[in-house]
């Protein structure tokens, strides 16, 4: 477990997702939680042999089923996202065993361990901006668009730490799905300004770093964007992305067994912005004008 401040926690070791807490005088607050079982009944004993305090919140980062399905373990008070993710879990099957292993095909989890399990949705969303305090904690929740729907960023001025969810991840390829990609590289350069009070990036998913490790984020979205708008220019069908697949995956090589999954994120993130240029061009009347 990394303690990145007193009472500032972040566990890198769990499958899919990195999670984080604070400890408040009152209880827990948990950025994002562990979907699977196993996973989150570790965080849970790590979170006990801590404090003995109560889980006071959890607040979801975006709208990935593997960042909501593990709400349920924890039992917390509230769960805080943006309205946007609020909407689209709506989709999210009630039954959690069938949830789990449409997400995941988690073949290895036994259905015996979700039975009766309910999705713990989030209910209390905002729009652009939220600020919550408990106890000598500040926690200021930023609507920052991103890689997905629904994304937003969990920021602790005082102790200079942000959690970026998915808008910053660390020797992976990107996820791209649901976001404007221009406004997602305006807001890492902000990020990356001498006045944003952070010190210490939480990605989504890897180990902490720092503001100069955004640099590769950047890069990837300036490379994809560029070379799709290419193809986008010259009136290439969306199809044509895929002739672009092994150039970004280039950036970050992966295991031969990864391959191929891999290869799929890179299209579907690829076709998304393809996408985002023609719909902007549009809702332009053709200007030129692009996301």
């Amino acid at each position: 477990m990394h303690v990145l401040a007193p009472d500032i926690f972040v566990e890198t070791r769990f499958r899919r997702v990195t999670v984080g807490a604070i400890l408040t005088k009152d209880g827990f607050v948990l950025i994002d939680t562990p979907p699977f079982p196993d996973d989150a009944q570790q965080w849970r004993a790590l979170l006990a042999d801590l404090s003995d305090k109560p889980i006071l919140a959890v607040i979801n980062t975006d709208c990935h089923r593997d960042r909501i399905l593990g709400n349920c373990w924890f039992n917390p008070q509230v769960v805080v996202a943006h309205a946007d993710t609020i909407a689209h879990t709506q989709q999210i099957p009630p039954n959690l065993a069938d949830a789990a292993v449409e997400t995941f095909n988690a073949t290895s989890i036994d259905r015996n361990q979700l039975s009766g399990m309910r999705v713990r949705l989030p209910s209390v969303g905002f729009t652009q901006r939220m600020q919550l305090r408990y106890g000598q904690h500040e926690i200021l929740l930023l609507a920052m668009a991103g890689p997905t729907t629904g994304n937003l960023w969990v920021h602790l001025p005082d102790q200079r730490i942000l959690f970026a969810g998915d808008s910053v991840l660390t020797n992976q390829h990107l996820y791209i799905s649901g976001a404007c990609t221009k406004n997602w590289l305006d807001n890492l350069t902000a990020l990356r300004r001498a006045r944003f009070p952070a010190d210490s990036i939480v990605p989504g998913r890897g180990e902490p770093t720092t503001k100069d490790a955004t640099e590769f984020v950047s890069n990837y979205l300036r490379l994809a964007r560029r070379r799709v708008y290419s193809l986008y220019r010259l009136g290439r069908p969306r199809a044509d992305t895929s002739t672009l697949v092994a150039e970004m995956l280039e950036m970050f090589p992966v295991p031969e067994s990864e391959g191929e999954h891999v290869q799929r994120r890179i299209k579907l993130g690829l076709d998304r912005i393809y996408e985002e240029f023609r719909l902007s061009e549009k809702t332009n009347d053709g200007a030129g004008k692009v996301c």
